[in-house]
């Protein structure tokens, strides 16, 4: 007979000897000392159990009802993006002394876990022009209400500024944070697509301690980050941006443009889309904070032989065994995810990873020429970098349904975030080729004006 189930329970053998190992005659004297009130009654409401084959069956309808990029070319970004993966990546992290791999305490059987880290700390220092970084975080939003926390307790003011072009979903970890901790948060409008430089100005004093920037930011438009931290000097405040690592291949880094702390998400750097998830945050600060960056840090060291080798080091010991005095409520981080990314940036190199930026500019600002060309408003003023938004004649769900029924995943309807639900934002990467471009503006037009 064939076996239905891969994983079998336990015989009642194995059940009459663990209850006779533990010196009880059964599973209700087991839980004896559960009171009866608070127990579950009756059995669980829920479906019986379906042998193995059936189940996969059932599992994969329910998979291929989901589209994915794989059938359809898709135009959706907004903080996850379809781009290259090289082929090695998948190989290399499915290793099992890397896929198994967590907690590299022991540094003398962790050597490999803890040079992959050391490496993507590297990396992400080149990128962002700062000095210090960690070994990942659990992803760009809750790196973004690390630092703001990170900023309120280093200069002891209790106000934060973020523009509003700043990602959603960031914003919403922050207030969540800031609630908890007990400083405020102050949004600053937008002129147009980027932060309104007058009205950060009027809102910055000596109570803030931090300006939050993305770079590019939400709609893709590249912000004056050296005017905005000379409006942050001036108040004494720090400045935080959230930058995507793949454009700052391309774009002058955060770190030479005067950012205190510069943070974001890797996920455009050998991470899968992954219907959203999971992510690998990252968090570069310069020296002055590096005894005060949340996580873990790798350092390089040399053994007693005299070889190189690989420790955690500036580690806050409370982070793990004394939470109530920790400064941060990480104490993991996203080793596996984050391994992925120095995979792909190592297997891209320099010269690679500034070409495919490069492919995402280019691409982008051909698209928004050739909508421009059938009559489209493109709302960016200033330059970006491979996401723009469009102004359409009818809400953006209407479109982005009718685009998918066309075998086009749409762009990202900005009706819920910024309440005008006749705007798309439309990511363009190095993924999409001239065809399938060509195809996404014929629809397009096809469909707001039908």
């Amino acid at each position: 007979m064939t076996n239905t189930y891969r994983y079998l329970p336990d015989t009642k053998q194995d059940q009459k000897e663990m209850l006779d190992f533990l010196n009880v005659s059964s599973v209700e004297e087991l839980f004896a000392d559960i009171p009866s009130s608070i127990r579950v009654k009756g059995g669980l409401d829920i479906p019986e159990a379906d042998p193995e084959p059936v189940l996969v069956k059932k599992l994969n309808k329910l998979a291929d009802r989901n589209i994915n990029v794989d059938q359809y070319p898709t135009f959706l970004g907004a903080g996850t993006y379809d781009h290259y993966i090289p082929s090695v990546v998948d190989h290399m992290i499915s290793r099992s002394e890397f896929y198994t791999a967590y907690t590299p305490y022991q540094p003398e059987i962790s050597q490999g876990e803890l040079q992959g880290m050391f490496e993507f700390q590297t990396m992400v220092c080149e990128l962002t022009g700062m000095d210090v970084a960690n070994s990942s975080m659990y992803d760009g939003f809750t790196s973004l209400a690390e630092a703001a926390s990170l900023a309120v307790a280093s200069k002891k003011r209790s106000k934060v500024l973020v523009s509003r072009g700043v990602h959603p979903e960031s914003r919403a970890i922050l207030n969540t944070n800031a609630k908890g901790q007990g400083y405020s948060v102050e949004e600053v409008s937008l002129d147009t697509d980027i932060t309104d430089l007058k009205q950060l100005k009027s809102q910055l004093d000596k109570d803030t301690a931090a300006v939050i920037i993305q770079y590019p930011n939400f709609f893709g438009s590249i912000e004056d980050l050296a005017e905005i931290k000379e409006y942050a000097k001036e108040q004494g405040a720090l400045f935080i941006v959230s930058a995507n690592p793949l454009a700052l291949a391309l774009l002058q880094s955060p770190g030479k443009l005067g950012a205190d702390m510069v943070v974001g998400d890797m996920q455009p750097l050998g991470i899968p889309m992954a219907f959203g998830g999971p992510h690998c945050g990252y968090f570069a600060v310069n020296k002055k904070f590096m005894r005060k960056i949340p996580g873990r840090i790798v350092g390089e060291t040399n053994d007693e032989q005299g070889n190189r080798g690989f420790v955690l080091t500036l580690q806050a010991r409370e982070q793990h065994i004394r939470r109530d005095k920790a400064t941060s409520n990480i104490c993991s981080n996203q080793a596996l995810n984050a391994l992925a990314s120095s995979i792909c940036m190592s297997a891209l190199g320099k010269q690679g990873i500034r070409k495919m930026a490069q492919q995402n500019f280019e691409k982008a600002d051909y698209t928004a020429k050739v909508l421009q060309s059938k009559g489209f408003t493109v709302i960016n003023k200033s330059a970006f970098f491979n996401e723009f938004v469009i102004e359409l004649p009818r809400p953006a769900k209407e479109v982005n349904e009718r685009l998918l029924d066309l075998g086009i995943i749409g762009g990202y309807d900005l009706g819920e975030a910024y309440g005008n639900d006749k705007q798309m934002l439309i990511a363009v990467t190095e993924q999409r080729s001239k065809e399938e471009i060509d195809k996404f503006v014929e629809l397009l037009e096809a469909v707001v004006n039908g």
